[in-house]
């Protein structure tokens, strides 16, 4: 049913339920998994920190905190019995904007996606990934829940 299945992770743990959900997906159906970690490549850094990030230092720590959210979930994947399993990091001022040329550049036919659930102002003030996706993907989008 699902050949490709892209799966954003940042860390969470309601990103790797979604990476076991995708897991269990892809074995079922054959599928290949590609996880993704979206970066911004330029972010507004150092405001309310006690130091400020010059651009190679926050591209270092980001692309290292990549690394080891993608690293996490292709071992997670494996361990699952997924034989085709990618990373890659994805760059987007908007996470969601990452997502979707991920999708197009990928050719994956579902994104399986964690959602912290969150309601209310907290919803308002934060804002979430997950409903941006889901207002923006041409592809079927199943949304983990915490």
């Amino acid at each position: 049913m699902f050949k490709h299945i892209l799966v954003p992770v940042d860390g969470s743990e309601t990103s790797m339920k979604a990476v076991a959900k995708a897991s269990g997906l892809a074995k079922a159906f054959g599928s290949a998994v590609t996880a993704l970690y979206v970066i911004d490549p330029y972010p507004f850094t150092g405001v309310g920190a006690d130091f400020a990030y010059g651009q190679a230092q926050y591209l270092s720590a980001a692309t290292a905190e990549a690394n080891a959210a993608l690293d996490a979930a292709k071992s997670a994947v494996t361990q699952a019995g997924v034989a085709v399993v990618n990373t890659m990091v994805g760059e987007g001022h908007a996470v969601h904007d990452g997502i979707q040329r991920a999708v197009e550049s990928t050719g994956a036919d579902l994104i399986v996606i964690g959602s912290h659930g969150r309601r209310g102002l907290e919803k308002l003030v934060l804002g979430s990934v997950t409903q941006k996706v889901l207002g923006v993907s041409r592809v079927p989008v199943l949304v983990v829940r915490e």
